[in-house]
């Protein structure tokens, strides 16, 4: 009897201490955060942060740190390569203001509904040369280099080609190769990079193997070569910065780049990549409790997390818990609130219609989008709302709204492996920040492995014209087109408190992306957790809004819980009405740098998911 005593005491204080330890925070991480008084540098890849750390111990800034960064992580094929796209958020502290970087390709000549109609297509393709947007990668760092910098291409270059000359691949772009490979010979210029093995068991490079890209080599030798040939002209660090960006766009590697691209049956022109430009925007914000939260225009979902921070400031979410299932409920609600907006309204500003921002982020829009959320159920037919009216206009569209949703056919199919991969594909995350007061934060994507390299270029092509929508009755304002950009997942972060930084943070993985990050940015602001407390805290995931990729489905109801979730709050959530899966990582991968300005330092956090990886100093 007192064994049975001792072990139901026992078990009741472990049961007990779990339940006070889920509805607070971890007290320990499984990685340390790290401490940094001069610069932070924080990446997805181990060697990339590194390239990171080399420019900063040169003199370089934030920026200068942030493209060495971008170029090694390309170049490894960290979920995204050259011929990607790059989004970034910049805190300049000389003006003091926030600027957003569109560095977005868009769809080239000939890229329309019809045509894909006419290939029986439902959506633009997953891979290949049909499925690629002009690059952008190269023209937004060489133009964050030139705008906002301070050295030489050739210095933050140098680690890149370092690695191009040949570097250990690890075993994670190892083993995506190999799980490739199949799609990969279909391409020859992909093959003759990444199959080192042809004929054998294993084609692709084995980890800690010296993996050699000659071809992306000679182009950014091109590059290189282009601005020192301008310096030697007499011309400035940023005049001949952009030489290298006309040789890239306009020059021999345009030339070779439309005409790889071509021969595999792409779309892509030399005119297409010529008349593409970078473009530096003002971002778009809200205030969540006296913190100014900054997000990419509506060319990227970032406006979601604004729309659900403004929709959540309705509730009192620290009384609720952290991941009670009152809490859970009520952030997943508000979130497909803002998804359903994203799912009909998004799309790239430079193109009629012109999209309803402003009555989306207002604050009486989101007070009675509140409204709509049942404390005690899901909603599996959240759709979208109507914030013109708070524009004071008609919706052009609301004929359209009425039958919003029911479009797909295949809503209700089950949660699988593929389905998930799809939703939570590619993309690697930077985030930079230095003494002087500059704060980076980027989320670069695009051309993932498969990938499709456009001839002798080393580069591959991308893969976001799969985010296009055909039909305008699932968005009228994301229907391909000739030189409009897709609205994209990518989505850097940055938040300002008392008109200096607070946070810096993005993270990898589709259509999770907002998602995960306003999970992260509550841990900090409600729930008081550090920044690596933060990255590490188990999130949950909702698949109800429609993805951005593959064959955009949708799941209803569906809710990803983390493994650790108590028993009564599983219970409590599927009384609810959700159709809950589980695993053993939701948190992730998520990367930040935190800005202690009582101690005048930087805290870096860095996720336990994957390989992501920070140094500082």
């Amino acid at each position: 009897m007192k064994k049975f005593a001792l072990f139901l005491f026992a078990t009741l204080f472990i049961t007990t201490a779990f339940a006070q330890s889920f509805n607070t925070f971890p007290v320990t991480t499984q990685k340390p955060p790290l401490h940094g008084r001069h610069w932070m540098a924080v990446t997805g890849k181990p060697l990339a942060a590194t390239a990171g750390a080399m420019i900063f111990s040169k003199g370089g800034n934030a920026v200068d740190a942030a493209c060495a960064i971008l170029a090694a992580n390309c170049t490894m094929w960290d979920v995204l390569s050259w011929g990607g796209e790059t989004q970034a958020l910049i805190y300049n502290p000389k003006t003091k203001k926030v600027i957003a970087i569109n560095a977005l390709g868009v769809a080239p000549t000939g890229a329309t509904a019809q045509f894909f109609k006419d290939k029986g297509m439902k959506y633009p393709p997953q891979y290949g040369p049909l499925a690629a947007v002009t690059p952008g990668t190269p023209g937004g760092l060489l133009t964050m280099l030139a705008e906002y910098g301070t050295m030489s291409l050739k210095d933050v270059l140098t680690p890149a080609m370092q690695m191009a000359e040949g570097y250990p691949i690890e075993a994670q772009t190892a083993n995506s190769i190999e799980r490739g490979k199949s799609q990969i010979k279909e391409w020859p210029y992909s093959k003759k990079v990444f199959l080192t093995h042809p004929g054998e068991n294993r084609e692709a490079p084995y980890a800690g193997e010296i993996f050699v890209q000659k071809d992306l080599l000679e182009t950014l030798k091109k590059m290189v070569d282009a601005e020192q040939q301008a310096l030697k002209k007499g011309k400035s660090r940023k005049d001949a910065i952009y030489a290298a960006y006309d040789r890239f766009y306009k020059g021999d590697i345009a030339k070779e780049f439309a005409r790889g691209c071509q021969e595999q049956g792409g779309l892509i022109t030399e005119q297409d990549l010529a008349n593409w430009k970078v473009k530096i925007e003002e971002p778009l914000m809200t205030t969540y409790k006296g913190i100014d939260v900054y997000k990419l225009q509506q060319w990227t979902q970032g406006p979601v997390m604004l729309q659900t921070l403004n929709i959540l400031e309705n509730f009192d979410l620290k009384s609720m818990g952290y991941n009670s299932s009152k809490y859970i409920h009520t952030l997943y609600q508000a979130m497909n609130l803002a998804f359903a907006d994203r799912d009909f309204y998004y799309g790239d500003p430079a193109f009629a219609p012109e999209e309803p921002m402003k009555g989306l982020l207002s604050k009486e829009y989101a007070k009675e989008r509140a409204k709509l959320i049942n404390p005690e159920r899901n909603n599996p037919k959240a759709g979208p709302g109507d914030p013109y009216p708070y524009e004071g206009k008609i919706n052009p569209y609301s004929n359209l709204l009425k039958d919003w949703g029911n479009q797909q056919s295949n809503l209700y199919t089950p949660m699988d492996e593929k389905y998930f991969e799809d939703f939570a594909a590619g993309t690697t995350s930077i985030e930079t920040a230095d003494k002087e007061g500059w704060v980076v934060s980027v989320t670069p994507s695009g051309g993932w492995v498969p990938a499709c390299i456009a001839g002798n270029t080393g580069i591959g092509m991308s893969q976001r014209m799969q985010s296009f929508v055909l039909d305008e009755k699932e968005n009228p304002f994301n229907v391909v087109e000739p030189d409009k950009r897709p609205r994209v997942t990518l989505t850097p972060s940055l938040a300002l408190k008392d008109g200096k930084p607070f946070l810096s943070f993005a993270k990898q993985a589709g259509d999770e992306q907002d998602q995960l990050l306003t999970q992260f940015f509550l841990n900090m602001v409600e729930f008081n957790m550090t920044v690596q407390e933060a990255c590490e805290a188990p999130g949950f995931i909702t698949n109800q809004m429609y993805s951005s990729f593959g064959n955009h489905e949708k799941q209803p109801g569906s809710l990803i819980l983390n493994n650790q979730m108590p028993p009564w709050s599983r219970k409590e959530l599927g009384q609810m009405g959700y159709r809950i899966t589980y695993r053993e990582r939701t948190s992730g991968p998520v990367n930040a740098i935190y800005f202690d300005w009582k101690n005048g330092s930087f805290w870096g956090g860095s996720s336990n998911h994957g390989e992501d990886y920070g140094i500082g100093w």
